[in-house]
């Protein structure tokens, strides 16, 4: 019960201020009985300070060796009437005590130590100076001392003590009355208030604390929900005003941030989640339909072999040919795809002329678009412009392009490459007279398997019926545009996409010139 009535903020806040203020009030009330009483024995010592040499002086206490006792006992008690704390000691030159005026059995010491008398005689040490009180040897007081001296030669010393056994008495008897508990009182009233108001700022700063608490807890039991985040950022919201804000509220602040990266954490993991569920439908299905025709093949083979012409055998081995190609090309594209997304393909930048790039990659498709009367053309441009990039990542992006372009463009058509400077980078253009994109699937068209439609090359040329990066088509594994935006992305490059449905497309990218590279 006791550890959970002090497990929270304000109880243990609470608990250390009231062990804080006990500390402080307790080392006050010693420093100032300390400091009082400094004070008030440097007061009565400089008062009384003359008053040994004022007995001294009334007569002679030593003569010839020998003590006037008499007249030692008569000043003694003409001093203590006067002032009855004060105590009268005669000391011989070694601080042995030849006589006073109090009963005999009051004493109970034979030395006083000569050195603090010496010290106030001369006045080598700051007051208060206390010496030995010869009826309470534990305590050393205040006193009052002089020389005895007969014809200039030293015979001893008068020692008067000036707070006695009567000042014990009386300080004893006032300890506890109003004058002696006043300071007390003010103490322990001090330190109550101090610490009432130390309750109240505690309730308002854990008040705000504990509101945070419940809020962040709403929103961890709610499965960090967005619902829950715009509650935190109102929180976050209500908890300043305009131009202040404290500790408490920049954590608020903090923690709404938090969540909302929490947030944005847990959408971009669930589309993640969607993206690998459709790229495992999509590869499977990719997969499924060249394995299961490759089989088809591969059986009949096996049962009608000898039922089958020369023609008709080529045939199917050309066919589970293609199919083996279609499936290596995908798996390739996925693994590279893979490598790109997980960052552990690192760039090789060079220095190449990239007209000339453009020229070899034309014509590694120059056989298939010359087979479909498609008319591939680089614009005149400065070919001596020259980028700082990755060479082999670069090859990649323009054969995905020039593929893609060739996938979507109908024979007859034409693909034009061109080449252009900018302020600090060169630009890339790769434009087909294809099927085009509706315009509010540009946007998409970079994503892993992303299609409209699985339309047959003769359908696309309908609106709508468009396949986005390829897919469908029997040449594309619907991997390619994904690549060239994760290629770009490494060289920290834009592409963008202009297309018009039944007149064509246009990628464009911009890659870092050589000189500002």
């Amino acid at each position: 019960m006791m550890r959970r009535l002090f497990s929270s903020l304000f109880a243990r806040l609470s608990l250390a201020l009231l062990l804080l203020l006990l500390t402080i009030g307790g080392g006050f009330l010693v420093i100032e009985r300390w400091s009082t009483r400094q004070y008030h024995e440097e007061l009565t010592q400089r008062l009384n300070a003359p008053i040994a040499m004022y007995v001294t002086d009334q007569a002679e206490l030593i003569s010839n060796g020998e003590i006037n006792t008499a007249e030692l006992e008569r000043l003694a008690e003409r001093a203590m009437i006067i002032n009855p704390s004060v105590e009268v000691y005669l000391l011989a030159e070694d601080g042995r005590i030849l006589g006073h005026g109090l009963p005999p059995d009051a004493v109970n010491v034979q030395y006083v130590d000569l050195a603090p008398i010496k010290a106030l005689i001369e006045g080598t040490r700051k007051m208060p100076v206390r010496g030995l009180d010869p009826r309470n040897p534990a305590r050393n007081k205040v006193f009052s001392a002089h020389p005895v001296s007969k014809d200039g030669r030293l015979e001893g010393y008068l020692y008067v003590i000036l707070g006695g056994s009567k000042y014990d008495e009386l300080a004893d008897s006032i300890r506890s009355s109003y004058a002696g508990t006043v300071s007390v009182s003010a103490i322990v009233a001090l330190a109550a208030a101090t610490f009432l108001a130390g309750l109240l700022v505690f309730g308002l700063l854990t008040r705000r604390l504990t509101g945070l608490t419940d809020t962040v807890q709403g929103y961890t039991d709610s499965d960090f929900s967005a619902e829950q985040s715009a509650v935190l950022a109102s929180l976050a919201v209500n908890s300043s005003k305009p131009g202040e804000q404290d500790e408490i509220t920049r954590l608020v602040v903090a923690i709404q941030t938090m969540a909302m990266k929490i947030s944005e954490l847990i959408d971009g993991l669930k589309e993640t989640d969607r993206l690998r569920r459709e790229l495992i439908s999509n590869v499977s299905h990719d997969l499924r339909t060249p394995l299961s025709s490759m089989l088809g093949y591969v059986d009949t083979l096996l049962i009608k072999n000898g039922e089958l012409s020369g023609a008709q055998r080529e045939h199917f081995l050309k066919t589970v040919r293609n199919h083996t190609r279609r499936l290596e090309s995908l798996i390739g594209d996925l693994f590279e795809l893979s490598r790109l997304e997980a960052n552990t393909i690192a760039l090789h930048a060079e220095v190449f002329p990239l007209a000339e790039l453009l020229q070899d990659v034309s014509q590694e498709f120059e056989l298939e678009a010359s087979n479909r009367n498609i008319t591939i053309t680089i614009e005149p441009g400065l070919e001596r412009l020259q980028v700082r990039a990755d060479i082999a990542l670069v090859e990649r992006v323009l054969e995905n392009l020039l593929r893609n372009a060739l996938d979507w463009t109908p024979d007859g058509g034409r693909i034009r490459l061109s080449v252009s400077a900018r302020e600090k980078h060169v630009a890339v253009s790769v434009a087909d007279t294809g099927c085009g994109i509706p315009t509010d699937q540009l946007d998409s068209v970079f994503e892993r398997y992303y299609t409209v439609n699985k339309a047959t090359k003769s359908q696309s040329k309908a609106p709508g019926n468009i396949t986005a990066a390829g897919l469908g088509h029997k040449n594309s594994t619907g991997l390619g545009l994904a690549i060239v935006k994760r290629i770009l992305d490494l060289h920290a490059c834009q592409i963008t996409v202009t297309s018009e449905v039944n007149k064509g497309t246009c990628f464009e990218f911009e890659l870092p010139a050589a000189a500002s590279a």
